[in-house]
């Protein structure tokens, strides 16, 4: 293609696509300086206005003319009506019917919906018009904002690779999905927020960085560590920050939702408390450990009872809508099983050895539920 005499311009009433021009330059500049750009791209650094001139008047046409590429420049109207940069969006084609997207947004252009449509205007004109039938989207594990936009718009989000993206001679883990032509473009699954859900004494909130120094507290706890053998020990605040990111990832995979359990003064986190192997409409387990300073005063027996109601009040009214809950707690761990038989589940079986504890020992582990239409007669936690 010849540039850019040859590059479409698309467009869906909001946002249009088109070729990048001269005038682009210093609000590339002023994105390739925005510290979400450093943390998450492979933009230079330093950036300067003659690096991003080059990439608008040099890098960008090239790539169009040797086919390497079709960059998008993103075009919208802001509050005052004129239309600004608002971003670029690349395919990238890998041969065999393949592309790789590729997304950034300017600053002010965040956060109003503008990205989602210049990618489903660019992925629909790369399937329709250029053959392209698998596309596949890769970010730097841990970019929240790119993963979201890659589940809405129907990528799979199922892979993690270790150490495979470069970045200013870093190898970084990645996170990748794809999306074939005839996929619906929409979430393939659910991705469970973290509400805040409020109790007499405790409150249910998402997980903080300020949580780290108490996750690992209570994690290295010598009772934690024995109930709890699979935590890694000694547990430091790496094993800290991954544990909080894994819990996003569940989320964003719709198999579980984790709450920090808090103090509403303070907002020092006291316990965890998660629901996971979610089957939407139909089930999930519970699992909970406590901060050694918290313990003793009922603050699981109430975040359970908390979880519990969100768990099975409907969906329409802010919860899960959910028909069974299930629990395991090992046979001689009295302080768990004294919260799970409080929030009126049932026992229901036993696993034989079916817990390995830290000194090596297996012991059975008793199996609870709680039916949804068992559960209205309990008292509201709340």
């Amino acid at each position: 293609m010849k540039f850019p005499a040859d590059v479409p311009v698309l467009s869906d009433g909001v946002v249009t696509l088109r070729a990048h021009r001269v005038d682009d330059v210093e609000a590339l500049w002023e994105q390739a300086l925005d510290p979400l750009m450093v943390q998450w791209t492979t933009v230079p650094v330093p950036s300067t206005l003659e690096t991003s001139r080059a990439f608008a008047t040099e890098i960008i046409p090239d790539a169009w003319e040797s086919g390497t590429s079709w960059a998008f420049a993103i075009e919208a109207t802001d509050e005052s009506g004129r239309e600004r940069f608002a971003g670029t969006v690349e395919l990238r084609p890998e041969g065999d019917r393949r592309a790789e997207i590729a997304y950034a947004a300017h600053p002010w252009a965040r956060g109003r919906g503008l990205m989602e449509r210049a990618c489903r205007l660019s992925l629909e004109w790369s399937i329709d018009t250029q053959g392209v039938d698998t596309v596949v989207w890769w970010a730097n594990r841990g970019n929240w904002a790119s993963r979201r936009l890659a589940w809405k718009l129907g990528f799979s989000c199922d892979g993690t690779l270790a150490r495979w993206l470069p970045q200013r001679g870093k190898l970084l883990d990645a996170w990748v999905g794809t999306l074939g032509a005839g996929s619906p473009r929409a979430p393939r699954n659910p991705w469970y927020d973290v509400p805040h859900v409020m109790g007499r004494s405790v409150v249910l909130r998402p997980y903080q960085p300020g949580d780290l120094d108490r996750i690992v507290q209570a994690c290295a706890d010598e009772r934690t560590a024995y109930w709890l053998s699979q935590m890694p020990q000694p547990y430091t605040r790496s094993d800290a920050e991954e544990y909080v990111l894994r819990r996003g990832e569940l989320a964003a995979e719709g198999s579980a939702v984790h709450w920090a359990v808090a103090e509403p003064t303070t907002n020092e986190l006291i316990a965890n408390i998660a629901l996971f192997d979610i089957r939407p409409g139909l089930e999930a387990e519970i699992g909970y450990w406590t901060h050694p300073g918290a313990r003793g005063r009922g603050v699981m027996t109430q975040a359970c009872g908390l979880v519990v109601r969100h768990a099975f009040i409907p969906v329409e009214d802010g919860g899960l809508g959910l028909e069974r809950l299930a629990v395991l707690a090992s046979e001689t761990n009295t302080a768990s099983r004294w919260v799970i038989e409080a929030n009126g589940f049932v026992e229901v079986g036993r696993e034989r050895r079916g817990a390995r504890l830290r000194d090596g020992s297996a012991v059975d582990s008793i199996a609870y539920d709680l039916l949804r239409e068992d559960w209205p007669g309990l008292p509201d936690p709340a």
